[in-house]
């Protein structure tokens, strides 16, 4: 049967034929719809009038219906559970029952507090489909725009209204040394003071260090030779060893500092970063995307 292109079919035309199949009766079907039997009817005669077929034989018991009413069951059939389905698959997105997370970090060190997170996160939600990129080598944002990832957590904010940067924490930039450094007498570094050092830096442009960006540069200061790094655990241990100093998040030193391996000392006045989750502006309310960024809150707080 060929079903003309304007013929108006409708998901409750399609319930409706299958409702018929089932109960073989108009008065059943319409009992099952919760429709009186002559709106039923209405229905039914309406769309015959738009097909310009009949669809079921009048008369018959159990109703009969006719080819074109049982092509149109074959669709129905093929139809309602997969809508049925999508419906549940949208429901579960909304409420973060299932799906992806594709999230990526735009910090080297912020793998050390997100993987304790995540086990309990995975357990809270197992439908949910969780992979995590640690600095990237892609532009992250156009990733995130593109549908490629879902969260970035970054602390560099750009204004645009397709994307959300919503507040996490914040946290302060320190420079950590060997303890017996002359800086640990310290008690703050200035520019000046990084002339004779071996600045221990991540693979990244200088435009995205902040040591670079908001200490050294304004000052106009260069170190005395930078050495690229890129794993912070080994960044701890040469700093640890005398190798050169670092300026890294309090958090990625403070189980150092604490056993004595390392000291640490603010930069000038001190440096202040916030950390942010960046997301499409249409997924922010995503409850699972919620639920991973307040745990992060709740761990980091405002240190």
């Amino acid at each position: 049967m060929a079903v003309p292109s304007n013929s108006g079919i409708e998901i409750k035309h399609l319930k409706t034929l299958c409702a018929l199949a089932e109960q073989g009766s108009l008065a059943g079907a319409a009992l099952t719809l919760n429709l009186t039997q002559s709106a039923l009817s209405h229905q039914l005669k309406e769309l015959e009038t738009r097909l310009n077929l009949e669809l079921y034989l009048r008369k018959s018991r159990p109703l009969v219906l006719t080819a074109a009413g049982s092509q149109l069951l074959g669709l129905a059939r093929q139809v309602l559970p997969a809508l049925a389905q999508t419906e549940r698959q949208l429901h579960a997105l909304h409420s973060g029952d299932a799906g992806r997370l594709h999230l990526a970090l735009d910090c080297h060190s912020c793998i050390q507090w997100l993987l304790p997170l995540l086990p309990d996160f995975r357990r809270q939600w197992p439908g949910v489909d969780l992979e995590v990129e640690s600095v990237p080598g892609f532009d992250a944002l156009a990733a995130l725009l593109g549908g490629q990832l879902d969260l970035l957590l970054t602390s560099d904010v750009q204004a645009r209204g397709d994307l959300h940067f919503e507040p996490l924490f914040a946290f302060d930039l320190t420079l950590v040394m060997a303890p017996d450094h002359p800086f640990c007498h310290q008690h703050h570094i200035v520019p000046e003071d990084l002339k004779r050092e071996v600045l221990l830096v991540y693979p990244v442009e200088r435009a995205r260090m902040d040591i670079f960006s908001r200490f050294l540069q304004p000052a106009g200061v260069e170190p005395a030779r930078c050495k690229p790094v890129d794993n912070t655990s080994v960044m701890l241990q040469m700093a640890a060893a005398g190798l050169g100093v670092a300026a890294l998040p309090r958090w990625a030193s403070e189980e150092f500092v604490r056993q004595g391996m390392l000291c640490s000392r603010p930069l000038g006045n001190g440096i202040r970063r916030h950390m942010y989750g960046a997301v499409r502006s249409a997924d922010r309310e995503q409850t699972c995307l919620q639920s991973l960024l307040e745990r992060i809150r709740s761990k980091m707080g405002n240190g």
